[in-house]
């Protein structure tokens, strides 16, 4: 089921509980009562039917905060502009389950590491954001060449603002699933455990050998990787390395 769809069924599922509570005389009348009992319902209907974990809380919330904004009388350009504001950082993330997540310096100064130091190679950065792993790794090693690939209009933006000074670094606004992978050494995935079965077939379908995939925090499902390296950060990063294998191998 659609994560979007099972949202939507938590939250009417918790209105119901709410009105048949109410109709039976369970739930005093208050507004804040009601809607502290359907963000509770709806919460644990968003657990039963599987939702990602992250979920939970934006159910918990949801309601509530909508009491409240109503509380606050609020003109409806408000909620325009902050709608937009979110669609543009988040884009289509209610239907990749891929939210934003920006890497660190410590785990760009372990990727760099790992580039081989006596060739160039050819790096990509699948959900590229703002280019903060980019853009460093583009300065270190002015050698190689950078490509990061970014859906959402904001960070793809603020990334091409940031980095437009450098010649070895480019950045374009797209999907990375449509895009061919088979010119570079080694791919980066920063995303969530959904795509990563998707981002491994594509591997190993386009990747030369000898190809290097690193994935930030997420592993593989079923599959052992190469090595591990632990980055010494307050969140206790993982870059799981692979070496896709070609399909007919």
């Amino acid at each position: 089921m659609p994560p979007a769809l099972k949202a939507l069924l938590a939250q009417l599922g918790g209105w119901a509980l709410v009105w048949f509570a109410a109709r039976a005389g369970i739930l005093p009348a208050s507004p804040w009562s009601l809607a502290a009992a359907q963000a509770v319902g709806a919460t644990v209907l968003a657990a039963l039917l599987r939702s990602a974990r992250w979920w939970l809380p934006i159910h918990l919330a949801f309601t509530p905060l909508a009491f409240l904004a109503h509380r606050l009388d609020l003109q409806p350009g408000w909620y325009l502009t902050a709608f937009l504001a979110l669609a543009a950082v988040y884009w289509s993330s209610f239907r990749t389950q891929v939210p934003l997540y920006l890497s660190n310096r410590r785990t760009v100064a372990e990727v760099a590491r790992l580039l081989p130091a006596d060739r160039p190679v050819a790096v990509l950065d699948l959900g590229s954001g703002t280019g903060a792993l980019l853009r460093p790794l583009a300065r270190l090693r002015p050698d190689c060449r950078f490509t990061g690939i970014e859906s959402a209009p904001a960070p793809h933006l603020l990334a091409r603002l940031l980095g437009g000074g450098l010649p070895n670094l480019a950045l374009r606004r797209g999907d990375f699933f449509a895009e061919s992978w088979s010119t570079h050494d080694v791919v980066y995935a920063f995303l969530s455990p959904v795509p990563m079965a998707r981002v491994w077939q594509k591997a190993c379908a386009e990747l030369v050998p000898g190809a290097l995939l690193l994935s930030n925090s997420f592993p593989v499902p079923g599959v052992e990787p190469a090595f591990v390296v632990d980055v010494a950060d307050r969140r206790r990063t993982r870059l799981y390395a692979y070496h896709p294998v070609p399909a007919d191998a």
